[in-house]
């Protein structure tokens, strides 16, 4: 019953094109707009010819082009209203063959094939009886079967349409998990390397509590305990956050002993790319220069495997409170395949923990560019 309204009454904001990368749709609303205006001029010259000269072929032809525009926003008010026109003209213009004509296919199809790539199941068994319904009502006050043929041509098409469009969501779900995935891993991550840039200031903090008593001169008793309780909330804090990494970390994964590097350590990591770098004396903190250190590293990684040769150029520099990051590169060679991780998706995320912002893209001269910009805060 849920299908049956679904199809006949609710609203539906299902975008056609919506199944199709960005970089196609417009392609794909230029096949449908030129489609359209075809099947619709074929409509007309066969009305025109095979019944009257001055009848109604211009609702004809707003029937069929209108049905083709609604399939971008709204694919199922396209298959009624292209349902409703078929029903309409087999009722009054249908010949005495128990065939549809070669128009009218060209017409329906493309609205019921829509349905079967987008829709679910029930959806589509559901648009497909009521189809064959309406055709058999018609063929019967005209006193003419539209069975086995239509509901033969009408089967093959939902079947494929509906098997092509479920392998293409699970694909897409399937990706959607992955990318999901991936950047649960890259949070891990990024949690794990936090976590040692918070140690070491906890660590500092407790250091000089424990060394107030006898760096402050006349210290007040009250001050001595007052200092005494926050070095013991401060290691209480450490051994949480061990616990804390101790979840993060994957079975059977060791702990990373060296030191998180640094926004001192990214000229070391750029000669060994032989890339350029422009690095001026910043003053950054910890956290800001981790994430600037493992952004030029995943670029650089990426200008390696994917444009290999090709001149690679590092710049970092202080922007109106943040911190700039481009890594630029040229077209090299031919890919070096691999990768496929999650490269970008974890640059996100670690400019993300700063409230920064991240592009990447292509450039004019056939190479790549990724481009950071991570506030710096207080610092």
């Amino acid at each position: 019953m849920r299908s049956l309204l679904q199809v006949v009454a609710l609203r539906d904001h299902t975008p056609a094109l919506g199944v199709l990368p960005v970089r196609f749709r417009r392609f794909g609303v230029a096949v449908i707009m030129i489609y359209s205006v075809v099947v619709a001029i074929i409509a007309s010259v066969e009305y025109v010819d095979l019944h009257e000269p001055d009848g109604v072929w211009p609702l004809y032809f707003a029937v069929v082009t209108g049905s083709y525009g609604l399939l971008v926003r709204s694919p199922l008010t396209g298959w009624r209203l292209a349902t409703v026109g078929l029903f309409v003209d087999v009722l009054v213009h249908g010949s005495a063959e128990p065939v549809m004509s070669g128009w009218q296919w060209c017409f329906y199809l493309p609205t019921v094939l829509a349905v079967a790539l987008l829709y679910s199941r029930s959806v589509v068994r559901t648009a497909g009886l009521l189809t064959l319904g309406l055709l058999g009502f018609a063929g019967a006050l005209k006193g003419v079967s539209y069975y086995p043929e239509s509901a033969i041509v009408l089967g093959l098409v939902l079947l494929g349409g509906y098997a092509f469009g479920a392998r293409g969501r699970a694909e897409v779900e399937i990706e959607r998990e992955r990318a999901e995935k991936g950047a649960l891993v890259e949070r891990a991550r990024i949690a794990r390397e936090m976590h040692d840039v918070v140690a070491h200031h906890m660590s500092m903090v407790v250091v000089r509590c424990e060394t107030a008593p006898y760096r402050i001169a006349d210290l007040p008793e009250a001050g001595v305990r007052e200092f005494a309780e926050l070095g013991e909330a401060a290691r209480e804090a450490i051994t949480d956050m061990q616990r804390l990494l101790g979840v993060l970390r994957s079975a059977g994964q060791e702990a990373d002993r060296a030191p998180q590097p640094g926004i001192e350590q990214i000229p070391d990591l750029a000669a060994r790319a032989s890339a350029f770098v422009d690095l001026p004396p910043l003053d950054v903190s910890q956290s800001v220069g981790l994430t600037a250190y493992r952004i030029v590293q995943e670029a650089l990684t990426n200008a390696a495997r994917h444009e290999p040769g090709g001149a690679v150029s590092v710049v970092l520099r202080a922007v109106d409170g943040s911190l700039e990051v481009v890594v630029r590169n040229t077209r090299g060679g031919a890919s070096l395949g691999g990768g496929g991780g999650h490269g970008l998706t974890g640059m996100r995320e670690r400019v993300a923990v700063h409230g920064g912002s991240l592009t990447a893209s292509g450039t004019a001269d056939g190479g790549f560019e990724v481009r950071a910009l991570i506030p710096l805060g207080d610092k």
